[in-house]
Formats: C-alpha cells, sequence, structure tokens
C-alpha cells in the first residue's frame, strides 16, 4: 500500500514514541535506511558524532550528537533506546541550506556501565530520522577508567661497568586505558630525543646504549593515564669503572755497582683509576729481580820464564803472560813488557858452527809453542766453568723474591650486564641473603601429612549415649526413588572439579575430592514436598573474570553452588580453604559474590556481620565456613592492612620419576597453601611422570612489594653441572599476590657428567626478599629413591562424592531432633545451646545462633561441616552430657528406633 510522502513524518513520530515506550524494538544494522521512492540526498548525515570516552571515578560522560536534516534524534546505548527524559534536544534551522537541524545530549554515569561490567562493552549510537529515511551514527564505546596501585615489574638497581648496555625494565600497573610511562633520572624526565645513547622500548623498559659515569642516578618508572600517576620503587644505578694498569717502568739500575743486589720497576692502577667501586687493580704494583754486577779484575804477571839458550845473535831471552789472573770485567792490563832478552857472552859473541844443537833448540821452541797452547786451553775452560757457576748463583737468588707474590686488593667486579648473563656466585649469594631462614633438617619433617580417620568414632560408655539410627521410612522411600530420577541429565557431567546430586527435606552433603570443598545441606533446609538438583564446582582462576581492586588479593578457591534462585528455609554450609594468615590487625576479608548480571558484589564483611544477615562466615586458620540462604558462586578476597599480612604459600619440589637423558629438571612449585592447588599440581605431574622429592614446607609470603627468589646450591662439580647462568631466578611478588595465576613455579636445570650418576646431593633456598625463607636439603638417587611419593597419596574424603539423606550425617537424625528439642529452650541453670557453643570454642557467634528460629540446630550443622568424615562423636557426646540435663533419656535411642 503506498503512502503518500506528507504522512511520513507523521508515521515516524507515532513508531518512535511506541520504541521510547520501551517496545525494545532494534533498528536495522545498516548505516543508511531511505524510504522507497524518496530523494536519498535527503537522508540525514551527522555534522557532530559521539566519540569513545572514559569515566573518570564517579563523574559522569557526556555524548553529543548533531544531523541535518533531521526531524528526529535519539541515543541507543546497547541495544536499548534511552529515555525520552534523559535526552537534551535543540532544534535549528541550517543557515546555508534551510534544512532543519537537531542537536542531543545525554548523560551516561559510572552505574549505567557497572550493569554490563564483564558480559560486554557498553556503547551507544545515534540514530537521526528525516522523511527520506534514518541514519546510524559510529558507536561510542564508554568506559570506566582506573589504573591499579602496583607495577606488575619494577626496576632493579643493578651496578654496571663502563660502556656496557643498562636495561631497566618496567611493566606498568593495569588501567583503562593503557598507562603512559615515562622514566625519571634523579627525577628529571628522561628524553629519548635530546639523549641518543638513551631510548624506551615498546615494553615500556629504559634502555642505555652505552653507560656513561653521569649514567650513575636513581631511575623511577612513571606510570599514568587520566585517572592517576604512579611511581614505581626507585631502582639505584651505578656505573662503576674497574682500575686498569699502566705500563711498566724501566728496570732500574742496579743496587749494588759491584757483585749481587736488586733493581726494580713499577707501575700504577691509574689506566684508568677505579671509580664507585669498581674493582681495584689485580696483582703487584711493584716487581723485584736479583741483578749480579761483575767486578772488574786488573791483570797481573806470572812468574818469568827461565832464560832461552844462547843464540846466534848471542842474545838469550825469558817471558812472561799477564794472567796472573788475565784481566777481566773492564781490568787493567798488566803494565810492562812481557818479553827480556839480554846477551849472553858478556858482549863477546862467539859464533858457532850450526849442527845438531840448532835442531834442538828449534824442537825446544815447537814444544814451548804447544804447552803455550795448552795452557790457554786450559785457562778458557776454567773461565767458562766459573762463569757458571756465577749464573747459577744468581739464577739462584730468585728464592729471595718468592715473598713478592701478586695481592689483590680487592676483587674484580664481573662483568655484568645484567643478572641473566652471569654465572651464579654462590659463596656471594649466600653472604647476601636477608630474612630468615628455616632451620635447615637433614631429615623430613612432618609436616604435610594426609591421614585417614574413622567414619563413625565409637561413642564413650557415659550416661549419655549416641547410637546409629537407621533412615526413617519417608527416608527409604525417597533414596529407594533416587535411581529413578532423571534430575541428573540436567547438568554437564565428566569433569573432576564438579559433583552433583538429587536432594529433599532430609538434606545431605556434596564434596568434591582432595580439594577441601564441600556443601553441606542441612535438614528441612529444603522445603517438604521439594526436590532439587544441586551442583558444586570449583572453578580455575584464569576461567572467570574476578576484578580485585587495589591491594586485594584471592585467598580462596571460586566455588559455585546452585541452581542460583531456589528457595532454602535454612542456610547450608558453603566449606572452602583459604591460604591467608587470619588477623584482623592485618586482614579486611570479603566474602564476594556474583549477581546474575555478572557483576562481583561484597556481600560480608568478616567482623561485621550482621545477625540478621543473609551470610554468615566461621574462619578458622586454614578454612572458612559460609551460612549462605542463596546459592551462588563465592569467593574470598583479601586486602592487605599492613606489610604484615601474609598468605601461605606451599613449596614443592618435583623431578622426573625417569631420567633417560643426561639431563634432570627440578621443578619448584610455589602455590596457594589450599588442598585444590595441591591437587592440580598433583595431577600435572603425574602426566609429566613426575615425583614428589622432598617433603612440602609452608612459606610465609608477605604483603611487602619483594619478589620470590629460588637459588640452588652446593652441587658437586665433579658429577653435576648447574646449567643455570645466574645466582638466582625470581618470580615477580605481583604474579604471587594477585592469586589468580596457577602452576607458579621454576625449574632447575642439572646435567649428569656421567650416565651412570644416580646420586644427587644439594641445597635449595627459596625466600622473599626481606622476608620469610625455606632451604630444602636434597639427597637422594634419582633412579630408585621414591620414599617422599605417599606424602602426597590423596585422599577419599569418605568415598562418594554425594551423599543424600541421614548418611550424610555424623548425628544420627533421632539423636540430632532429641538434642535441638533439649537445648533449643532456655534454663536457668545455663544447660542450654549457649553452654553447648561455649564448650565447642563457637561462643563468639552467639548472637548469630540467637536469630535462628533453631539455635541448637546451627551449631549441630557447623559441627557436622568442621568435623565430617572424621568427626569425633565421642567428644560430642562428652559435651552434651556435661551440659547436666536432668533427663538423659533425651539423649539415648533405642536399637528398635532406630
Amino acid at each position: 500500500m503506498a503512502v503518500r510522502p506528507g504522512l511520513w513524518p507523521a508515521l515516524l513520530g507515532i513508531v518512535l514514541s511506541a520504541w521510547l515506550r520501551g517496545s525494545g524494538a532494534q533498528q536495522s544494522a545498516t548505516v543508511a535506511n531511505p524510504v522507497p521512492g524518496a530523494n536519498p540526498d535527503l537522508l540525514p548525515h551527522f555534522l557532530v558524532e559521539p566519540e569513545d570516552v572514559y569515566i573518570v571515578k564517579n563523574k559522569p560522560v557526556l555524548l553529543v550528537c548533531k544531523a541535518v536534516p533531521a526531524t528526529q534524534i535519539f541515543f541507543k546505548c546497547n541495544g536499548e533506546w534511552v529515555r525520552q527524559v534523559d535526552h537534551v534536544i535543540e532544534r535549528s534551522t541550517d543557515g546555508s541550506s534551510g534544512l532543519p537541524t537537531m542537536e542531543v545530549r545525554i548523560n551516561v554515569s559510572r552505574q549505567q556501565v557497572e550493569k554490563v561490567f564483564g558480559l560486554e562493552e557498553y556503547w551507544c549510537q545515534c540514530v537521526a530520522w528525516s522523511s527520506s529515511g534514518t541514519t546510524k551514527s559510529q558507536k561510542a564505546y564508554i568506559r570506566i577508567a582506573y589504573l591499579r596501585k602496583n607495577f606488575e615489574q619494577e626496576p632493579l638497581a643493578k651496578e654496571v661497568s663502563l660502556e656496557q648496555g643498562i636495561v631497566l625494565p618496567c611493566r606498568p600497573p593495569e588501567g583503562i586505558p593503557p598507562a603512559e610511562v615515562e622514566w625519571l633520572r634523579n627525577e628529571d624526565l628522561v628524553d629519548p630525543s635530546l639523549d641518543p645513547n638513551v631510548y624506551i622500548t615498546r615494553e615500556h623498559s629504559l634502555v642505555v646504549r652505552q653507560a656513561r659515569l653521569a649514567d650513575t642516578a636513581n631511575y623511577t618508572c612513571v606510570a599514568k593515564n587520566i585517572v592517576a600517576r604512579r611511581r614505581s620503587a626507585s631502582a639505584a644505578v651505578i656505573v662503576y669503572v674497574n682500575g686498569g694498569w699502566s705500563t711498566w717502568t724501566e728496570w732500574s739500575v742496579c743496587s749494588a755497582s759491584c757483585g749481587r743486589g736488586w733493581q726494580k720497576r713499577s707501575r700504577s692502577c691509574t689506566n684508568p683509576a677505579p671509580l664507585n667501586g669498581g674493582a681495584f687493580c689485580e696483582g703487584q704494583n711493584v716487581q723485584k729481580t736479583a741483578c749480579a754486577t761483575l767486578c772488574p779484575v786488573d791483570g797481573s804477571w806470572s812468574p818469568w820464564s827461565k832464560w832461552s839458550a844462547c843464540g846466534l845473535d848471542c842474545t838469550h831471552w825469558r817471558s812472561r803472560e799477564c794472567s796472573d789472573p788475565a784481566p777481566r770485567n773492564g781490568g787493567e792490563e798488566c803494565q810492562g813488557a812481557d818479553l827480556d832478552s839480554r846477551n849472553c857472552t858478556s858482549d863477546l859473541c862467539v859464533h858457532t858452527a850450526s849442527g845438531p844443537e840448532d835442531v834442538a833448540l828449534y824442537v825446544g821452541l815447537i814444544a814451548v809453542a804447544v804447552c803455550l797452547v795448552l795452557l790457554l786451553l786450559v785457562l778458557i775452560l776454567v773461565y767458562c766453568r766459573k762463569k757458571e757457576g756465577l749464573d747459577s748463583d744468581v739464577a739462584d737468588s730468585s728464592i729471595l723474591t718468592s715473598g713478592f707474590q701478586p695481592v689483590s686488593i680487592k676483587p674484580s667486579k664481573a662483568d655484568n650486564p645484567h643478572l641473566l648473563t652471569i654465572q651464579p656466585d654462590l659463596s656471594t649469594t649466600t653472604t647476601t641473603y636477608q630474612g630468615s631462614l628455616c632451620p635447615r633438617q637433614d631429615g623430613p619433617s612432618p609436616k604435610f601429612q594426609l591421614t585417614n580417620g574413622h567414619l563413625l568414632s565409637p561413642l564413650g560408655g557415659g550416661r549419655h549415649t549416641l547410637h546409629h539410627s537407621s533412615p526413617t521410612s519417608e527416608a527409604e522411600e525417597f533414596v529407594s526413588r533416587l535411581s529413578t530420577q532423571t534430575y541428573f541429565r540436567s547438568l554437564p557431567r565428566g569433569t573432576s572439579n564438579m559433583t552433583y546430586g538429587t536432594f529433599n527435606f532430609l538434606g545431605g552433603r556434596l564434596m568434591i575430592p582432595n580439594t577441601g570443598i564441600s556443601l553441606l545441606i542441612p535438614p528441612d533446609a529444603i522445603p517438604r514436598g521439594k526436590i532439587y538438583e544441586i551442583y558444586l564446582t570449583l572453578h580455575k582462576p584464569e576461567d572467570v573474570r574476578l576484578p580485585l581492586a587495589g591491594c586485594q588479593t584471592l585467598l580462596s578457591p571460586i566455588v559455585s553452588c546452585g541452581p542460583p534462585g531456589v528457595l532454602l528455609t535454612r542456610p547450608v554450609i558453603l566449606a572452602m580453604d583459604h591460604c591467608g594468615e587470619p588477623s584482623p590487625d592485618s586482614w579486611s576479608l570479603r566474602l564476594k559474590k556474583q549477581s546474575c548480571e555478572g557483576s562481583w558484589e561484597d556481600v560480608l564483611h568478616l567482623g561485621e556481620e550482621a545477625p540478621s544477615h543473609l551470610y554468615y562466615c566461621q574462619l578458622e586458620a586454614s578454612a572458612c565456613y559460609v551460612f549462605t540462604e542463596q546459592l551462588g558462586r563465592f569467593a574470598l578476597v583479601g586486602e592487605a592492612l599492613s606489610v604484615a599480612a601474609a598468605k601461605r604459600l606451599k613449596l614443592l619440589l618435583f623431578a622426573p620419576l625417569a631420567c633417560t637423558s643426561l639431563e634432570y629438571n627440578i621443578r619448584v612449585y610455589c602455590l596457594h597453601d589450599t588442598h585444590d592447588a595441591l591437587k592440580e599440581v598433583v595431577q600435572l605431574e603425574k602426566q609429566l611422570g613426575g615425583q614428589l622429592i622432598q617433603e612440602p614446607r609452608v612459606l610465609h609470603f608477605k604483603d611487602s612489594y619483594h619478589n620470590l627468589r629460588l637459588s640452588i646450591h652446593d652441587v658437586p662439580s665433579s658429577l653435576w653441572k648447574s646449567k643455570l647462568l645466574v645466582s638466582y631466578q625470581e618470580i615477580p611478588f605481583y604474579h604471587i599476590w594477585n592469586g589468580t595465576q596457577q602452576y607458579l613455579h621454576c625449574t632447575f636445570t642439572l646435567e649428569r657428567v656421567s650416565p651412570s650418576t644416580s646420586d644427587l646431593a644439594c641445597k635449595l633456598w627459596v625466600w622473599q626478599v626481606e622476608g620469610d625463607g625455606q632451604s630444602f636439603n636434597i639427597n637422594f638417587n634419582i633412579t630408585k629413591d621414591t620414599r617422599f611419593a605417599e606424602l602426597l597419596a590423596l585422599e577419599s574424603e569418605g568415598g562418594v562424592p554425594a551423599l543424600v539423606g541421614p548418611s550424610a550425617f555424623k548425628i544420627p537424625f533421632l539423636i540430632r531432633q532429641k538434642i535441638i528439642s533439649s537445648l533449643d529452650p532456655p534454663c536457668s541453670r545455663g544447660a542450654d545451646w549457649r553452654t553447648l557453643a561455649q564448650k565447642l570454642h563457637l561462643d563468639s557467634h552467639l548472637s548469630f545462633f540467637a536469630s535462628k528460629p533453631s539455635p541448637t540446630a546451627m551449631i549441630l550443622n557447623l559441627w557436622e561441616a568442621r568435623h565430617f568424615p572424621n568427626g569425633n562423636l565421642s567428644q560430642l557426646a562428652a559435651a552434651v552430657a556435661g551440659l547436666g540435663q536432668p533427663d538423659a533419656g533425651l539423649f539415648t535411642v533405642s536399637e528398635a528406633e532406630c
């Protein structure tokens, strides 16, 4: 049917009014929706579109939209139309085209955004109408801005050598919008554009390419967004200079001008000189050596030889040598002639004929020459031997310098650009340890024991005796019907962290084995005539988004019991472990519950409970028991009030059950001290083929912002070699304190020198900086030692995870009813439920018990939750008997009644 163009504005107004009255009709997903036959040029177009904004604290934000031509304009947020009264609309006419223009404004509050928090992002969109159709604007997303207090990683102090690179990591706190990071050096802004030696990485780490002396300073990482500005702890960076030796001087002149003496040379530690704690030069600055200067020996004549025979010239001669001693070492030569001659005939020379005498003369001269040569050889040989003796004396004199050995005035500093690039110095690590370590024990200490108690202990033989009761006929009927019920088919099956059952007014119990999590459904908690299928589920922290503000931390597992919304006439009791060290001065503890919309709410502030409140909590050293009349998803969250607030961490050491290679890995887990965390790691290690190699220990981890450190020591180098390149490993504080990360651990890899090596003995330390610590003495055979495996044998916790009716309770039903009817009425002599609460150490909850129709039933329900399955009924019977009730028959039930 055709509609006249003039009727379109009226029809659009009628339809729009119907939408604004809450019809919930959705607009088309297209940007423009023209009317058939209309001029597309007259479709609205936006002059101003809404833009993404952030809500800071509790201030609402303003969204503005303007379109031309427009006859109607409104906002739609998360698919729903904003009420008409929340719009501020201004109408005008475009000056250039004369077309109608409309501008609309709305305010969006923090409460509106929080309603959909965790489900989807909050967005708003502007829709404008004209006679030609409709047009939608872009979506504007409204987010709640915040910036957490704690940095995920803070810069650490370090000492680096000159010209070495520096890397200061910084991971800012989580925030919306993401925080911008800047660095301060001694409170002055670091600007990489002004200093090419410095740059900031995408991960916000500050990098100094080559350290200079001017880079010695205190560095602070600053994170800021529109909400707040956070500063990390300052990291002191010291650029040190190790000393270097100058060149040696020349050897000095020998101290003795004649004979044995000393000479020396020196150098100085000035090339460069040590600065900022840099190491002094290693070695000696002065060297000495022995020296021997030969003394000069002046020559002296030997005696004259005999006169020779008279020669043809009527002379004879004699000779002498400058060899007694011969001149050496620069000594003076002999003075005078070495040959003397004279007339042998008293100046009367008589010439004789040549004959045999001349031959004899020549032979004699030759003999003399040979003797002289032999004498010269002998002298040379003697001289050489004397020189060798002198040299040996000089060499032996080096023993005098044996006391001059290199002396290290200060150990040199390792050239460590970062802790992750140096070999661990175990001696240094042990001396710098701060905090208290537990006593080192060579043998295992019985700290971690899992015991199996009796399901039902026999009662004492006093006047008031409790007997086992049989189910009533109605209970027997109900139990017999459970096998034919179909309620079990409505829930997912097959997970080890979930249990379920079908219950009626008789109540029952659900347990998730080996987690410490259970749900007690007392008798009459479910209205008579009703049958509920109830489930109990343990969630992994990474599967559930639990927002934690400020210094809050998760102390318990996240547990769901349901279905939500079922009608309960009595509180059920949810039991779960926690890892906090309860102290009213150190912790502010809150019970959180997730609403149907997905947001988390504080439903209980421990220590400030109102007696008539829907929730109540009995907090013990390692477990909490929550009374609730509304099923749902719960978690216990703590906020530290001081640095004394501590969480208990369970430390477990695992290693391969069978080692087929030279490498051997030791895994150190740091878990919350709860049964559910222990169960997850044990199951994981079973899949990895690991075994426990030491008795578990407990460490108290404080809210001091200090990291957890782990180190290994005393590894026998002849059998094993550590492949770790650092002196210790660290787990950041935030990863542990947040409480939402599973399987936190560090691995130490050792390598056997020989495949035949099977014995391992070493020490492993785990400690919080300036806090508590634990040490493990590892000494076992890696091939056959399994003595610690039995410590983690998981308990069965009473067998089946779902118990229905009387079998779920330690106290027989009829005896329970008699105790309740006897102790609920006030007694003038004080023999009522108040005295029972005092005997069971529950007198701090008297106001809560008094607010319930049956205080005694609340006390007995709490006793059942705390003591199943290993509770001692004899002790409870003694407490009831000690009340002094005049009618002892109230607490006795015959076998016929059972």
